[in-house]
């Protein structure tokens, strides 16, 4: 069943359940009203005939009969009876022959007690009074069938029933209409996102003016839509970048290897040869490398963390890049040194971390002028903040915004060494670790890198 029908049901199944019960209580008060109604007829008519009877002083009841009698279309199948105490019965009058009321001595004791007492007589409805006037005491009992009440209730109970029914078959359209209305943003979403194929991500969804669920759904999309579409040209970039460097060291090996088979060559020959080989080798062997560190890094699923000391990964850091590079210099400076060592304690990866300072350590000693880099560590109670700074090369402010992209290398460096991945391979190693990087660059305070990370106390 297709939502539009679920949603007529439903609506049409509310308006019903709202309809039976306002019906009902309709017809409840209708029917105690009508009831309260006729009780008071057959209070007022026992107690004007209780007047009349009482004014009589010779037992000629001619006058009450002919009363009685003559107000048959007040009360429909009317009995009258008057009992007197001690004495018996006095008096008894009936529309219909044979149909008396009789008065049974509880009958009788309840309407003494109460003064007034409504009861049920052979179907009819019927009151007793303790009447007292002058110096005659009686029971007068009057019963009669509303029939005017029982029709007027019938009639009512037919009307409530056809209008449930017309009711709930208008609810149910009105249901299918505001349903289709409800439906018809959401199919026409749905056919504007089945346009959308990793080949069209230009295709948006269009806004209505009102600021409403749906369009909040829409605005939801489209973000998502630019999320994907930088995404994949990311990935497109990146292959298409990748696929170049890797065929550059590759087109170089196969060209020497052709050139050196042509003919025969000596033995320095064949050493330059090999040399040169072995060396665009060692760069294929460092960007792909450096190629699947970034794929390793790209879901957090994928990597162990552990409670990691930062300050002993920098220091390790530190000794490699000096011991492996020659000339070298890292220069590391703690601004204060906290005793609760959870201070300086992150959750992460220690190969990850050590991997994500060494690049920008060492890009500081490449791109410095005197091969020095400068570090600054910060602790704040819910993070570590690391500075590093070199006085090398200022970069502009438009390649700021480019340099944590795969392969891009300024104009200023394209003489260094390197594949412009670093950065990159940088940066997703501190989003998996809920850490950020910025750069700033001016000719007075040179290129400073700062790194915040969270300490396990944030994570508390």
């Amino acid at each position: 069943m297709s939502i539009k029908y679920k949603i007529a049901f439903l609506f049409s199944g509310l308006v019903t359940i709202i309809l039976a019960i306002v019906s009902l209580a309709v017809f409840f008060f209708s029917a105690r009203e009508r009831d309260n109604a006729f009780k008071k007829r057959l209070k007022n008519r026992a107690l004007s005939t209780a007047k009349v009877y009482s004014d009589i002083n010779d037992n000629n009841y001619g006058v009450l009969r002919r009363l009685d009698a003559a107000a048959v279309a007040s009360l429909y199948n009317k009995s009258v009876t008057i009992a007197g105490f001690g004495d018996g019965k006095e008096y008894m009058f009936s529309d219909t022959a044979g149909d008396s009321l009789y008065l049974s001595p509880d009958i009788i004791e309840q309407a003494t007690s109460a003064d007034e007492y409504f009861f049920t007589y052979q179907k009819k409805k019927a009151v007793a009074l303790h009447y007292t006037g002058g110096d005659k005491k009686f029971i007068i009992a009057v019963a009669a069938s509303d029939i005017d009440g029982q029709e007027y209730l019938q009639q009512l109970k037919k009307i409530l029933l056809i209008a449930a029914v017309m009711a709930v078959m208008l609810s149910f359209y009105a249901g299918v209409v505001f349903a289709k209305n409800l439906i018809n943003p959401i199919k026409r979403i749905t056919g504007e996102v089945n346009l959308i194929t990793s080949n069209n991500f230009s295709q948006r969804i269009k806004i209505n003016k009102a600021k409403d669920e749906l369009t909040k759904l829409a605005l939801t999309f489209n973000s998502l839509l630019d999320r994907l579409q930088d995404s994949f040209a990311i990935q497109r970039r990146f292959i298409s970048n990748a696929s170049h460097e890797l065929s550059t060291p590759l087109t170089s090996v196969s060209a020497q290897l052709e050139v050196a088979l042509q003919k025969p060559r000596t033995q320095g020959e064949y050493q330059a040869v090999l040399e040169s080989v072995y060396e665009d080798i060692k760069a294929l062997h460092l960007l792909t490398r450096s190629l699947l560190d970034i794929a390793k890094t790209g879901s957090q699923g994928s990597i162990d963390l552990n409670e990691v000391r930062l300050d002993e990964v920098l220091m390790k850091v530190i000794s490699d890049v000096q011991k492996q590079t020659e000339g070298y210099k890292v220069a590391l400076n703690f601004e204060t040194l906290p005793d609760d060592e959870q201070l300086f304690t992150v959750f992460g990866n220690s190969n990850l971390l050590y991997i994500a300072f060494k690049n920008i350590i060492e890009n500081g000693c490449k791109y410095s002028d005197n091969k020095e880099s400068a570090i600054s560590v910060l602790f704040d109670k819910k993070a570590i903040v690391i500075n590093v700074t070199n006085s090398g090369d200022i970069i502009a402010e438009a390649d700021i915004q480019n340099i944590f992209q795969p392969f891009f290398r300024a104009e200023n460096v394209q003489q260094k060494p390197g594949f412009g991945l670093g950065l990159t391979l940088t940066k997703r190693i501190l989003f998996l670790h809920k850490g950020s990087i910025a750069v700033e660059s001016n000719l007075e305070k040179g290129t400073i890198f700062t790194i915040e990370l969270p300490n396990i106390l944030a994570k508390i």
